[in-house]
């Protein structure tokens, strides 16, 4: 829990406050970003289980707050979305539900979800823009994750037709930065590739790289977003979300990626590529108009010091981080 200086306005309540985004939120408020009037609790599933009606109620009764950040979820990579279609969809449903659902019933003024950009339909046009994502079908690899985060627009729009609620949602691009999911089976990819460097660094064999490294990609740095966060609590006014994300020219593709990673942790071994293996969906562009229209000053950290930041993390951390 951060405490505030002065007199406390806001009681802002972070579900899935230890994961990635979750801890880069801490930190840019501890870092100065936080006002006086606001008071930061950040809770993990430790403190509740989001999945249950009845602790997410007794969560939001103990806390009160005015303000709701919604990060938490069950996440994973492509190959876990392959495995587990079923199981995505069924706890993020419940997980959303209990937290709009609580966090109206406890008289919440705002909540900011956080979707994904895989929630797109898969044949599309791009760049995907925030109109475009109830269109069609999304990516068969991760259809039960993207159709339970799908619902939280359907829903938000719900609290406002019926109960003049602004809940919200923000849709950020691929995240990655200290504390992420560094699981080479089920994290996602830039996690993913940190850690096969790392391992590959350390015993001195050849890098492997899952798929042809052609995918295209926006990266978006965990400490950029929670910038961005901290604005759409504050100043975004639409129910509508908003696309998260560096511009559609900063898209780099998986070999570029990996590249980049090989380079900041100065492995000097082969780099191969497996193209037996999946590549998921070729790109996803999506378009940060809306975002520029608002904040056409923002400045992201470029790609490559935010790859050389995250693994300088990793590596001061390999023992505790996730994996």
């Amino acid at each position: 829990m951060t405490e505030a200086s002065g007199p406390v306005t806001k009681r802002i309540l972070v579900t899935g406050g230890t994961g990635l985004v979750g801890r880069a939120i801490e930190r840019v408020v501890a870092d100065g970003e936080g006002r006086p009037d606001e008071e930061w609790i950040f809770v993990s599933s430790r403190d509740a289980d989001l999945t249950s009606t009845v602790e997410t109620r007794a969560l939001f009764e103990k806390h009160r707050p005015t303000h709701v950040i919604h990060l938490a979820a069950m996440v994973g990579g492509l190959f876990k979305n392959l495995r587990c279609n079923l199981d995505f969809w069924r706890r993020n449903i419940h997980i959303n539900d209990n937290v709009l659902h609580s966090a109206y019933e406890t008289g919440v003024q705002k909540v900011v979800s956080c979707l994904s950009t895989c929630i797109f339909p898969d044949k599309t046009t791009y760049p995907i823009d925030e109109t475009m994502i109830h269109n069609g079908p999304p990516h068969s690899s991760n259809f039960g994750y993207s159709y339970a985060k799908r619902m939280i627009d359907i829903q938000n729009r719900g609290y406002l037709e019926q109960h003049g609620r602004r809940f919200t949602a923000v849709i950020p691009t691929n995240v990655f930065g200290p504390h992420d999911n560094f699981n080479i089976e089920d994290g996602h990819v830039l996690p993913g590739l940190i850690h096969k460097v790392y391992l590959a660094k350390q015993s001195g064999s050849a890098l492997t790289v899952w798929g042809t490294g052609k995918p295209r990609r926006q990266f978006i740095y965990s400490l950029d977003l929670a910038r961005l966060f901290l604005w759409v609590l504050r100043e975004y006014e639409e129910v509508e979300p908003i696309i998260l994300s560096v511009g559609e020219e900063d898209e780099v593709s998986i070999k570029e990626a990996a590249e980049a990673i090989v380079e900041a942790m100065d492995f000097r071994g082969e780099l191969l590529f497996d193209p037996t293996k999946a590549d998921g969906q070729f790109k996803k562009t999506a378009s940060n108009a809306k975002l520029r229209h608002y904040l056409p000053s923002f400045q992201f950290t470029p790609f490559r010091q935010a790859i050389q930041e995250t693994c300088a993390w990793f590596s001061a951390n390999y023992a505790s981080a996730r994996k």
